[in-house]
């Protein structure tokens, strides 16, 4: 266990020296994701709308957050192949379940992290009162949503091995299409009837339909407290959440296998574009 652990520590400790390394452009993009998240969350500002802007503010964090993990996951291969360590790190002799593992556990620290800046910052821009509100059955929500989106991001992170050319592409894509169905800055009902029933496919519905309920939104109004729903009021979330982590987290797993097996076969991993 203490040879596993010091393994997916090394792949932690290498990722954390990659954003390092490129600190300024991991800079740029989180204040661009504090900018686009204000700007967002001050149309309730603006609508003078408290309910309005307390959603909004809830679902920019609550994205921030969960798309952060899909990208660091998902785009971890192209970060490989761009630093020429891709086949290196495929021919090790380290286990993928630990390889993935620790490129998890970063993404998830560094999602954590960039959540909290991009709360901190909206602070500055928003004026609201939290108190009421079940942040501690939000926490529970998030961690078990986690799951699910570790096991998407290791389904998306197979695309660039597919293709170099076009596989970051794709991952981009299907992170628009989880933000679109999702319903994380309106309610999904406003969707096409054709694009209605893929939002129950997304975890993100589940996350933000529980925090919902766990802030308190609906009975949100200026100057008075929030009215935050106990945990077991969205147990039907969490049990969805959970079955999804633990359905698609082993998938993530198999098809990474599956197609990892391919491009070795295959040569892809000398590929570069």
């Amino acid at each position: 266990m203490s040879h596993v652990f010091r393994q997916t520590w090394a792949f932690v400790f290498r990722d954390w020296h990659l954003t390092r390394r490129y600190f300024s452009w991991v800079l740029v993009f989180t204040v661009y994701a504090l900018v686009n998240s204000a700007t967002i969350a001050l149309i309730g500002v603006a609508e003078n709308n408290y309910r309005l802007t307390l959603k909004l503010t809830v679902g920019v964090l609550l994205w921030s957050y969960l798309s952060v993990i899909f990208q660091e996951i998902s785009n971890s291969i192209s970060y490989e192949r761009w630093e020429g360590t891709l086949e290196y790190t495929f021919m090790a002799p380290v286990s993928r379940l630990v390889h993935l593992l620790g490129v998890s556990l970063f993404a998830l620290a560094y999602s954590i992290g960039r959540m909290v800046f991009v709360l901190l910052g909206l602070i500055v821009f928003i004026q609201l009162s939290i108190a009421g509100a079940n942040l501690w059955g939000m926490l529970a929500v998030l961690l078990v949503g986690s799951l699910a989106f570790v096991g998407l991001g290791l389904m998306a992170a197979i695309l660039p091995v597919m293709s170099p050319e076009h596989g970051p592409q794709g991952t981009n894509i299907f992170q628009g299409l989880l933000l679109l169905v999702s319903g994380i800055y309106y309610p999904i009902e406003v969707l096409p009837a054709w694009v209605r029933p893929f939002s129950w496919l997304s975890p993100a519905t589940y996350v933000i339909n529980a925090s919902t309920k766990l802030v308190g939104i609906d009975s949100a109004q200026a100057g008075q407290r929030l009215q935050g729903a106990p945990l077991a009021a969205v147990r039907g979330d969490l049990l969805v959440l959970l079955a999804m982590g633990a359905v698609l987290v082993p998938a993530g797993l198999w098809v990474f296998h599956l197609v990892e097996n391919w491009a070795k076969h295959t040569g892809k991993l000398k590929r570069t574009g």
